[in-house]
């Protein structure tokens, strides 16, 4: 019903762009889990479901770095960050890479009217999305197993910070860049926990941290709302991987070009 009074275009594009910036105030879990409401009113064919998901949790990914509330990742940077000489506050990454995100949010949601669309060879039947186990009451124990994970990996953290003093101090900033793409396949918070340290400049973790997020979104393992939505959605490794890895690889060096630039 939707459908027919708004264009599919205009749905999909609002749709990612929406949830990708509320992510940062409803938390990268919950915008995963109305991300497969979504998908399930939507009802389109199974390959432009899979497009608009993978497309999606690259805009929740990085939407819901702009703050603490948003993921791991931007919790437990603003924690090893909050003391001297970086001082970071709740709108520390928003400073630091709001404008970024932002306009990547919104290019993830120009991305999603092109590759989101019926198609004649695309007759498979839609995704079947699953409701969350246990309804409010496993949302709630959902983020609070996230909630003790981060403490875990802030704990986890402090015990790397004699190795970010000797060794990653030492790093380009494009190399961390780069290093980082190995969140593809592990889980980009706790790479945040391991390599993000107040030793490191600024350059220095803007780089790593865009690393993180970008490549976090190519694999299934790489950040929480891909692993939520692909397990609601019945969503295969490889089928993710079909999209996310050439999406994500386009990203980098785009970004790339930016930070050898400096216009981020």
């Amino acid at each position: 019903r939707l459908l027919i009074t708004v264009p599919l275009p205009a749905v999909v594009f609002s749709g990612i762009v929406i949830l990708g910036l509320l992510s940062s105030i409803i938390s990268a879990i919950i915008a995963a889990l109305l991300l497969v409401e979504f998908i399930n009113v939507l009802r389109l064919h199974r390959q432009a479901e899979i497009n608009l998901t993978i497309i999606a949790c690259f805009a929740i990914g990085f939407g819901a770095a702009l703050t603490p509330l948003g993921e791991p990742l931007s919790t437990i940077t603003v924690s090893k960050l909050s003391g001297a000489p970086h001082y970071a506050t709740f709108f520390y990454l928003m400073k630091l890479l709001g404008l970024y995100i932002v306009v990547a949010v919104v290019l993830l949601g120009v991305v999603g009217i092109f590759l989101v669309r019926p198609s004649p060879e695309d007759v498979e039947e839609p995704l079947s999305g699953e409701a969350e186990e246990g309804g409010i009451g496993g949302v709630f124990m959902r983020a609070f197993k996230v909630y003790v994970f981060v403490m875990a990996l802030i704990f986890l953290g402090a015990g790397f910070k004699p190795l970010i003093d000797m060794y990653l101090v030492n790093i380009s900033s494009i190399v961390l860049f780069w290093a980082n793409t190995v969140s593809a396949i592990l889980d980009n918070a706790t790479l945040t926990a391991a390599e993000i340290g107040p030793a490191l400049s600024e350059d220095q973790i803007k780089s790593a941290l865009l690393g993180l997020l970008i490549s976090g979104g190519m694999l299934i393992p790489g950040n929480i709302p891909n692993i939520i939505a692909a397990h609601s959605l019945h969503i295969k490794s490889t089928e993710w991987a079909r999209l996310g890895v050439p999406l994500g690889f386009a990203l980098m060096l785009i970004t790339m070009v930016l930070l050898i630039f400096r216009l981020v």
